[in-house]
């Protein structure tokens, strides 16, 4: 005779889940850490210099310097803007890529740096740049 107990009998089961997301954290943490315990080991060279190599072309670049007074000059020379524009449409003409690096003095205003860009921009030159420096007690 069997006799019956009035708890129900519950299988067992064995559930992967929770094991494969463990598994997961497992092998992210170890690639985590492999990764940063990687040393990177270079050689410092001191190579020599070429001295009797030089360029024999020179890129067309075109560097504007703007100072305090927001006027601007080109290779040192003081330039009108009504000049300038006609300067870089003409370049631009020859040099569909042309790229203009807009450099500021260090008492440059803001207005008169974002005069010059949209200046060179509406005279159609999509290179632009704005040359920066840190500054001295900066990294």
């Amino acid at each position: 005779m069997k006799i019956r107990s009035p708890i129900p009998e519950k299988k067992s089961r064995l559930e992967i889940i929770p094991l494969i997301d463990i598994m997961f954290f497992l092998l992210a943490s170890f690639m985590m850490i492999s990764l940063q315990m990687q040393i990177v080991r270079t050689v410092k060279a001191n190579l020599p210099t070429a001295t009797l190599a030089t360029s024999s072309t020179k890129p067309d670049i075109v560097n504007l310097l703007v100072n305090r007074g927001g006027q601007v000059s080109v290779d040192q020379k003081m330039i009108s803007f009504t000049e300038l524009n006609s300067l870089l449409t003409n370049r631009l003409s020859a040099n569909t890529n042309l790229p203009v690096y807009i450099t500021g003095a260090a008492d440059a205003t803001h207005g008169s740096m974002v005069f010059v860009l949209d200046l060179v921009k509406r005279a159609g030159i999509s290179h632009v740049a704005i040359a920066v420096k840190a500054a001295p007690d900066q990294p």
